[in-house]
């Protein structure tokens, strides 16, 4: 079975072709500048020379009409034609309390996916336009809707529930639903797997940092907790959000700047994090290289970045009783050297002990960096969120 897997943005579309006999990729890309004259398609087949072609796609249906036609290429294609795929799985960020589970796209799902919408305004309604999309180029064929909040679905109320009156929650379904759960649930398996222990017997902490960041506390191989929140503004600073904050900030801020909803939102969501203490960039690298040349607004970022990564990660050994096993894993998790070491250095305390010439060690597999004396395993596990869309809608058309 060949599985195309989406992941569908406002003006962008990324996507992998996976072979499910092995799991492998036949091929993967990236469509950028979707609604623009010079839209740039940039196609990855395995074993074959790379394509970028630039061309105008002002919607998705065309931009999936041009995967379609690179999957299909005789020069740079990797199947014969797109009969041969069996199966479509998109990634929605938000399934609100209705999808705990991944999904069979049908009308009824379609309609509460754009129910949820006011719950991610930004990420949900692109998602629908992928859907919608793939139908018009491939009408028979089986989709599959696999969502960031589903993992989380399984947090207790005392966890999910906001202390604000429960009407908001009865009537609107204001409550804590995290993101980054399909990334969180395969980090925490695959830890359990190089740990060689039952899941079911584990306390882990899952720190899915890059861009946008999230901790996970998976107890029993179930999230029971995790940082964000109704949407992914809650938790940790990030690239460019705020992450926690006392939220009388925000009308102290609109009322003495006349700011509108949007224009606060925006600022939450676009202008804060590392962006704004750094006042250089949202990128971790460029921070680092900051800080090591000794900027002091980029040294403040990263502490501030590191010292709340911290905070969560004693929080959630409190919340489950202890901890086996702290993963860090995405962009930042699994590759910042200094970002690990100065998180870790500081959480003697729960018997946590970093070995530092493993931690320096560069690797795309899954490894150990603490030392054997250390009470707590450290892991780096590379996530594959593409690869969990891919095993779930495999599981569903079958």
């Amino acid at each position: 079975m060949k599985i195309l897997v989406i992941n569908a943005g406002s003006s962008s579309l990324k996507y992998q072709l996976y072979d499910m006999t092995d799991e492998s990729v036949l091929a993967k890309g990236l469509v950028e500048r979707i609604g623009m004259d010079s839209s740039i398609l940039t196609h990855k087949p395995t074993n074959k020379n790379e394509m970028t072609e630039v061309s105008e796609i002002l919607e998705h249906t065309t931009a999936i009409r041009k995967v379609l036609n690179a999957l299909a290429d005789k020069e740079h294609g990797v199947i014969g034609s797109i009969d041969e795929i069996d199966a479509v799985g998109h990634r929605v960020v938000h399934g609100g309390e209705s999808f705990k589970e991944s999904a069979v796209v049908t009308e009824e799902a379609k309609k509460e996916i754009r129910r949820l919408f006011d719950l991610a305004p930004l990420h949900n309604p692109p998602s629908m336009m992928g859907i919608k999309a793939a139908e018009v180029n491939m009408p028979n064929i089986p989709q599959v809707v696999v969502f960031d909040t589903a993992f989380h679905q399984t947090m207790p109320e005392k966890a999910y529930m906001y202390a604000i009156p429960r009407v908001l929650y009865n009537k609107y379904k204001v409550r804590r639903y995290g993101a980054h759960g399909t990334s969180h649930d395969f980090v925490s398996k695959e830890a359990a797997k190089f740990l060689g222990r039952p899941l079911e017997e584990l306390k882990i902490i899952t720190c899915h940092i890059g861009n946008g960041a999230s901790i996970t506390a998976v107890k029993g191989g179930v999230s029971v907790d995790t940082s964000m929140g109704m949407t992914p503004l809650e938790g940790l600073m990030m690239g460019t959000r705020s992450g926690d904050l006392d939220p009388a900030i925000v009308p102290f801020v609109m009322n003495k700047e006349d700011l509108t909803v949007n224009e606060v939102n925006s600022m939450l969501n676009k202008h804060s994090g590392l962006l704004a203490i750094s006042g250089i960039s949202s990128d971790m690298r460029e921070i680092t290289d900051g800080m090591e040349k000794g900027d002091a607004h980029s040294k403040l970022a990263f502490d501030m970045y590191t010292y709340r990564v911290r905070k969560y990660i004693g929080s959630y050994a409190a919340a489950m009783n202890g901890v086996d096993a702290i993963v860090f894993t995405a962009g930042v998790g699994e590759n910042s050297v200094v970002l690990r070491q100065k998180v870790l250095e500081e959480l003697t305390y729960l018997g946590v002990e970093i070995d530092e010439s493993l931690n320096s060690i560069r690797s795309g597999d899954p490894r150990r960096i603490s030392t054997e004396q250390s009470k707590v395993e450290i892991l780096v596990i590379p996530t594959n969120e593409e690869l969990v869309i891919a095993r779930d809608t495999f599981r569903l058309v079958q």
